[in-house]
């Protein structure tokens, strides 16, 4: 950090090697488009390196800058600019070479469906959680929130997504 304060290249290069999958993930979290969210992250990057200097505790870079890439998402939905979508793009698809079998495609259609009906907030940590591999703390630095609020949303998220999973095709929803 104290090398990319300094505007040595191959310093800001390894910052942002290192945090860009996670501030594409938040972006994600809160936007539910791939493209979307990586030029929404690529932009937080820009504005955090240009105020790289205001960083007052560098120990903590990688709250503070996923702070500014969740802020510009949440603008960036406000604004209109990207209309809620398909959460599609937060559970990775499988490679082309591997068959599908319907009931693996019926199954991520319906985790699918159950991460769209997760407030922004609980999607941001269940990706960060369990698709990233965060632990509450982080979770809690990068959003703002307390490790409790945390595991609150991540119980609450998963709840919702155990009753809708355990709903089935069957009654009545849309597979």
């Amino acid at each position: 950090m104290a090398r990319a304060l300094h505007n040595e290249a191959r310093a800001t290069e390894q910052l942002v090697r290192r945090h860009l999958r996670a501030a594409v993930s938040v972006a994600m979290a809160v936007l539910g488009d791939r493209a979307e969210a990586e030029d929404v992250a690529q932009e937080a990057l820009v504005v955090a390196f240009e105020r790289l200097d205001t960083c007052r505790e560098p120990d903590r870079f990688v709250g503070w800058l996923l702070r500014i890439v969740r802020h510009r998402a949440l603008n960036a939905r406000i604004r209109g600019k990207v209309h809620e979508r398909s959460v599609e793009q937060l559970v990775p698809s499988e490679p082309a070479r591997a068959p599908l079998d319907a009931e693996r495609v019926g199954l991520r259609k319906r985790l699918l469906q159950g991460l769209q009906r997760l407030s922004p907030q609980q999607r941001e940590v269940v990706v960060l959680h369990d698709l990233e591999g965060w632990t509450h703390g982080e979770i809690a630095e990068a959003l703002e929130i307390s490790e409790v609020m945390s595991r609150q949303h991540l119980f609450v998220a998963r709840r919702a997504m155990r009753e809708f999973l355990g709903q089935g095709p069957s009654s009545g929803e849309k597979p």
